[in-house]
């Protein structure tokens, strides 16, 4: 009888292991920039986290492709921008802050939906994306000299829009993040004209010596430290510039509830400074893989 029960048991346990399949490999797509691979990097590392394989699909190229890659079934998550991601798959969305206003008097399109409530409705079948990181505000910055916003009262993108029509403008990249879909927009303030520099400390030289009365950085000025030294940067509650928070987008049906929900942890922890602070490092020779782990752990994801 107890030679019986162990057999018996032996088989159950035999069974037991052989479900415990983490099933097919999640790959997590990343473009060409270092911002989308650190973004691949630590999706697939929480991933991983949950039992799954997963692997790294890197350099698969600009938005187009690497969506492309999504659509095809060749990768099942990527990680985008919400504005940026919008205004790709729709040029005429009108969505422009991350939550829904409560101004009732304000009825237009742009006041009624979010931008992530927008991109939902924009998403081609078959995609989803997790929760937008709150946290994190990719957005491009306007700027100004420190003696022209004391001289003109000027602190907020709102407070700059009526001087638009008589201000050149001069637009910087910043490095190392997603790439903007296309110019700029700035709702309710339209430059006298513009000016490419090619990057953010030739913007502030042009800016303190008078060349351009504003500049335009194209991301977050944590990844260009100093290059706003003697420069005001104007706060933009009103979000003239688009929101853009950092979230995954994925194909539906392929991830089970626990995954989505640990994209939707990573979304609740992750910060502007702290993604710069790990764009930076991988910027200065960190592996990427080991710099989203270190994140991961920190945050006890």
């Amino acid at each position: 009888m107890l030679a019986r029960l162990m057999v018996v048991t032996a088989v159950t346990l035999a069974v037991s292991c052989g479900n415990d399949d983490p099933g097919p490999t999640i790959a997590v797509g990343a473009g060409d920039s270092m911002e989308s691979n650190l973004l691949a990097q630590i999706y697939a590392g929480a991933l991983a986290r949950t039992g799954a394989r997963t692997s790294v699909a890197a350099d698969l190229g600009r938005r187009e492709d690497y969506l492309a890659a999504l659509d095809a079934g060749t990768v099942t998550v990527v990680g985008e921008h919400s504005g940026e991601l919008l205004t790709f798959l729709n040029a005429g969305a009108q969505a422009r802050k991350p939550e829904v206003t409560t101004d009732v008097a304000d009825t237009s399109t742009a006041a009624r939906l979010s931008v992530t409530e927008e991109l939902n409705r924009s998403l081609p079948q078959g995609l989803a994306v997790s929760d937008p990181a709150d946290g994190t505000d990719m957005r491009s910055r306007v700027l100004l000299t420190e003696a022209a916003a004391i001289r003109d009262n000027v602190r907020s993108v709102g407070a700059l829009a009526p001087r638009c029509d008589a201000i050149e403008a001069g637009v910087a990249p910043v490095p190392d993040v997603l790439s903007a879909p296309g110019p700029v927009r700035i709702a309710g303030c339209d430059f006298a004209g513009t000016r490419p520099y090619p990057d953010a400390a030739a913007l502030r030289k042009a800016l303190l010596d008078g060349e351009i009365q504003a500049g335009i950085l194209t991301g977050p000025s944590a990844l260009v430290p100093g290059a706003t030294d003697g420069l005001t940067i104007l706060t933009d509650a009103d979000y003239a510039v688009r929101a853009e928070n950092v979230l995954a987008v994925y194909r539906t049906g392929l991830l089970d509830d626990r995954q989505i929900k640990k994209l939707n942890y990573v979304a609740g922890e992750l910060t502007t400074d702290e993604l710069a602070q790990m764009i930076r490092k991988v910027r200065d020779g960190a592996n990427a893989a080991e710099v989203a782990r270190a994140w991961l752990d920190t945050h006890a994801l």
